[in-house]
């Protein structure tokens, strides 16, 4: 008895042996310094080339590779803020495996960097009151599950009997629910700001906006290409379905289970690319539901408009009573710079009031932060 007790020990140590990830040298990546430069570090030890990639570095950057199989390189100083990166083993893009941060996203995995400023930048962690980031589960189109991450502020759970404005924001093509909360740091920017006074308590609600790729995958499919054309049919349709939900099931669910100001003067709705143009075809096509939009890098065709949301332009007194607040915003390196502002110039010629921003930069998510944070002390005054 003895004997099989012992061999059957053995053979548990060995399959635990066998399930353990195989181990190396101790890899620090990233290690940002004080003078703004940043060490990537990569174990490979038999890879032929490594290479960095971020959107710190206007091209990839070739690591060298030490006696223990290490592969690293310094770049910088970067400019203090929140980037994504990968590195190219081989050929093959790959996040970081020494590091816990990730940027969420469905085609692709990044890891995240983040280089702190001198003074801390407005999505820091610093000493004030935090808010609650929360997951919540909801009823959805089609006998499926949504998902949502909610922001509520500070002191929300303090006072049972206040209630608050709601700002849904949307995140981009591929990017999930996650992707405000991880990347955007929203939940951070908004402690900052209200410790600082300059904006008002609102809950924040950031769902997932590819509806047709959750019913394939709850329904045993793989997800769906995604549109190739911004506004062609199928783009259009995948966003109204958005809309759809939004307004049949994530605000009634919100407004079920939060202590929120249920009506259209306390709501607001945002979004990010894709998720900007969900934001402006739900708020043009539900003027009763929203008085504050926000779009971040995104825009609507004159055509689009025209053709489906007449009414914004044919009444601009109706519209400019309407919205409290109109924002648009992109980088001047942005892909979609050119039809962003030919969305601008279009509500200019029809008298539709609207507050924009230019930035310097691209599609990025540092420049989703300026949005954010010049945005929200806008929303509910």
């Amino acid at each position: 008895m003895n004997r099989w007790l012992f061999s059957g020990l053995l053979l548990s140590l060995v399959g635990i042996a066998r399930a353990q990830p195989p181990r190396g040298p101790l890899v620090v990546s990233p290690e940002v310094h004080a003078d703004h430069t940043v060490t990537f570090r990569y174990l490979a030890p038999t890879a032929r080339e490594v290479k960095l990639s971020g959107q710190f570095e206007k091209m990839a950057v070739p690591l060298t590779k030490n006696e223990q199989g290490i592969w690293s390189v310094t770049v910088g100083p970067v400019k203090p803020d929140i980037y994504p990166y990968s590195f190219q083993v081989d050929g093959v893009t790959v996040m970081d495996p020494a590091n816990v941060a990730f940027f969420p996203n469905e085609r692709f995995k990044a890891s995240l960097v983040d280089v702190p400023g001198d003074t801390p930048l407005i999505h820091a962690l610093k000493d004030v009151p935090h808010g609650t980031v929360s997951y919540e589960y909801y009823p959805s189109v089609e006998g499926t599950t949504g998902s949502l991450v909610v922001y509520t502020p500070p002191g929300y759970d303090q006072n049972p009997t206040k209630k608050y404005p709601v700002y849904y924001l949307i995140s981009g093509t591929t990017d999930t629910e996650e992707t405000f909360y991880k990347v955007g740091r929203t939940n951070l920017i908004l402690d900052n700001l209200l410790a600082e006074g300059k904006t008002k308590p609102m809950i924040i609600v950031m769902p997932y906006g590819n509806i047709a790729a959750r019913i394939t995958e709850q329904k045993g499919g793989a997800k769906p290409a995604d549109p190739v054309v911004r506004d062609d049919a199928d783009a259009v349709n995948r966003a109204n379905a958005f809309g759809d939900d939004l307004i049949q099931n994530i605000i009634p669910y919100i407004e079920k289970n939060y202590r929120t100001l249920a009506n259209r003067e306390n709501r607001a709705i945002g979004g990010f690319s894709r998720g900007g143009g969900q934001t402006l075809r739900a708020a043009f096509g539900h003027m009763d539901t929203f008085a504050w939009v926000c779009a971040y890098s995104s825009y609507l065709s004159p055509a689009e408009m025209e053709r489906s949301y007449r009414t914004i332009a044919s009444n601009p007194a109706q519209t400019n009573k309407q919205l409290k607040l109109l924002w648009v915003s992109v980088g001047s390196d942005d892909f979609l710079y050119k039809g962003t502002l030919e969305f601008m110039e279009y509500l200019k010629a029809k008298s539709v009031n609207f507050k924009s921003r230019i930035t310097d930069g691209g599609h990025t998510w540092m420049n989703v932060k300026k949005y954010v944070a010049e945005t929200a002390p806008l929303l509910f005054q």
